[in-house]
């Protein structure tokens, strides 16, 4: 019997392919400091910037800061996020980024920045997400503004008109009615074809279930979408909800409707992060606020385009 050295190399390389067994490896840190939601990670040196990374008992938190020896990471969830977590724990990466649940599946629905329903009505049907971060449209691609939004107060819609691709700022002193203008314009959208998203940072809890009674009461949460990121969520929760709310209404943007999104309201948006990266140690600029405070705004406002 005449062995043929092709025949075997043959037969070997048939074995090897059917063989595909995989070794499966996770970049993976432990905890050096940890304390008011945030955590420093020692080990994750190939971390990206907004990655997510997964602590012990499946609490996720975000990469915020790159240093030269550790990475910076703001911890999600309630008031105190960090309860469960100690030093010496073993983080690992995930490769992902924070997305949110988008689509037809979110109307109707109180969800929190992560996309998750609070309003005991089960899970949502969908299975399709977006990051929360995006570039904003370019000169190019936007349309002119040429179509008014009605708000239904005439005060505004005469004089002062709002149009379908621009931002509107609504300010005053407390108690003057900022909510009240914001939440009659969505009400006056029934029947127009305008998707609304009421975003609520760092408010009460009964402020936020008085919106939304509101909203039901008038019918407009059959085209609304509520997210909340109340007074006793975590900062790194109140600090996501508007990128939240805007990765909403872009998918909608993208498909060819218009959309309305309310922030209520930025100021304390803006204390969210301050409060954020003064415990990331980033150097503070005027009134404690980090020199990119300007930036944290300017590119969540210039995704709002026609």
């Amino acid at each position: 019997m005449e062995i043929r050295p092709e025949e075997i190399t043959s037969v070997i390389q048939k074995e090897l392919e059917k063989y595909k067994g995989r070794i499966k490896t996770d970049s993976v840190g432990n905890v050096i400091q940890v304390g008011d939601g945030i955590a420093r990670i020692y080990g994750l040196d190939d971390a990206m910037m907004g990655e997510l990374i997964e602590f012990p008992n499946s609490v996720m938190g975000m990469v915020m800061n790159l240093e030269e020896e550790s990475v910076g990471v703001v911890i999600f969830g309630p008031d105190n996020p960090d309860r469960n977590i100690k030093e010496g724990d073993v983080v690992k990466r995930t490769g992902k980024i924070v997305e949110v649940p988008v689509g037809n599946a979110v109307i109707g629905r109180v969800i929190n920045p992560l996309g998750r329903p609070i309003d005991g009505k089960g899970p949502l049907a969908t299975n399709k997400t977006r990051p929360l971060e995006a570039i904003a449209l370019g000169v190019i691609k936007r349309q002119p503004v040429k179509q008014p939004l009605e708000t239904g107060i005439k005060a505004i819609d005469s004089m002062i008109p709002i149009g379908k691709g621009q931002r509107e700022l609504i300010i005053g002193d407390r108690q003057t009615g900022k909510t009240a203008i914001a939440i009659d314009t969505i009400i006056n959208q029934k029947g127009k074809g305008v998707y609304c998203i009421y975003t609520a940072i760092g408010q009460k809890v009964a402020n936020i279930v008085s919106v939304a009674r509101t909203l039901e009461k008038y019918g407009a949460m059959e085209y609304t979408t509520i997210v909340s990121a109340s007074s006793r969520s975590s900062a790194s929760t109140q600090y996501l909800a508007p990128y939240a709310a805007c990765a909403i209404g872009e998918e909608f943007m993208f498909s060819g409707k218009d959309v309305l999104v309310v922030y209520d309201d930025l100021s304390k948006h803006a204390q969210a992060y301050r409060q954020l990266s003064l415990l990331l140690r980033r150097p503070p600029g005027r009134e404690a606020y980090p020199g990119d405070v300007f930036y944290l705004h300017s590119r969540l406002l210039e995704r709002a385009a026609k």
